[in-house]
């Protein structure tokens, strides 16, 4: 087969992780940088191009697509999606997933578990906020943020008026949640690929950190899962309609609740968790569902 992943940096853990086992499985691979991509988008041979060439022929289309190139990264996967190539993540389920308060909507109209979640734009909707969510602390989030960027543990009333005041003055977007105490600083990244949970990490926070993101300094281990928290993960990814994903939950008082599902999950703090071979998983879901789509294809790759 023929597969192209959208990645900027060749040299990521992930990217290369993809290359191996590609490469181990006997399939073409190529990496594409989405933001030197362009289109050719008409009714009856769309097609797209990268430093002159037409990029065709392929037969499955792996995104990873950085939280800052959601909007390009997706026209450009939505054009393979035209072409009728295979994508591990469609694009529409991407932005879905993308958009934090879209995503928890609609996982609330699922019924399933999630932090009671707060939302507005003015300032003198902010003591109402900060009550409906059961009060201070609270966790304060712009919504465009990742990787644990730009959330804000408020642990008292005035501290989080304070801080929604400035960000509201800022225009930014933000959301409140309720602050989950008894999971001590630590979630759960449950790793889904089709309609499984194919390895799960816990992730714990540093001493006098509550963000437990890898990227902050959090520390990874295996973690053994409940049958909930299995459902509610693959459950997750099925309402944003993702195929692989990463849901982060927190264990609470009340079942697991989902605080992001992730489109592009990293996939070295999970593989060296579990020391499972998490990519390869992804290529072999590749090789259960993509249809070879050649012969729809023209123009060299």
């Amino acid at each position: 087969m023929k597969i192209g992943i959208l990645s900027r940096n060749k040299d990521l853990y992930s990217t290369r992780r993809l290359i191996e086992s590609c490469q181990e499985r006997g399939h073409e691979y190529k990496i594409i940088d989405v933001l030197r991509c362009y289109m050719n988008i008409n009714s009856t041979s769309p097609s797209i191009h990268l430093k002159g060439d037409e990029l065709a022929g392929f037969d499955a289309i792996i995104p990873r697509i950085g939280a800052s190139v959601t909007f390009y990264g997706c026209a450009v996967l939505r054009q393979f999606e035209m072409m009728g190539v295979f994508p591990v993540n469609e694009s529409v389920a991407i932005t879905r997933s993308r958009d934090k308060l879209r995503s928890l909507q609609l996982l609330s109209r699922k019924n399933i578990g999630m932090p009671i979640t707060g939302f507005a734009s003015k300032p003198g909707d902010i003591k109402d906020l900060i009550h409906m969510v059961g009060g201070a602390p609270v966790v304060i989030k712009l919504l465009e943020g990742t990787q644990g960027i730009g959330v804000v543990l408020a642990e008292t009333q005035k501290a989080a008026e304070s801080v929604l005041e400035a960000f509201m003055g800022l225009r930014a977007n933000i959301m409140v949640q309720e602050y989950i105490k008894e999971a001590g600083g630590a979630d759960i990244r449950c790793f889904v690929i089709g309609d499984k949970v194919i390895a799960a990490m816990k992730r714990q926070a540093q001493p006098g950190e509550f963000r437990s993101n890898l990227h902050r300094g959090g520390e990874a281990s295996l973690v053994r899962i409940t049958p909930t928290e299995r459902k509610t993960a693959v459950d997750a990814a099925k309402v944003m309609g993702l195929n692989v994903a990463g849901v982060d939950l927190l264990r609470s008082e009340r079942g697991p609740l989902v605080m992001e599902v992730n489109s592009s999950p990293g996939l070295e703090g999970i593989e060296l968790a579990t020391g499972k071979d998490v990519a390869g998983m992804i290529i072999d879901y590749i090789e259960k569902n993509a249809k070879p789509q050649r012969t729809r294809t023209r123009g060299k790759g």
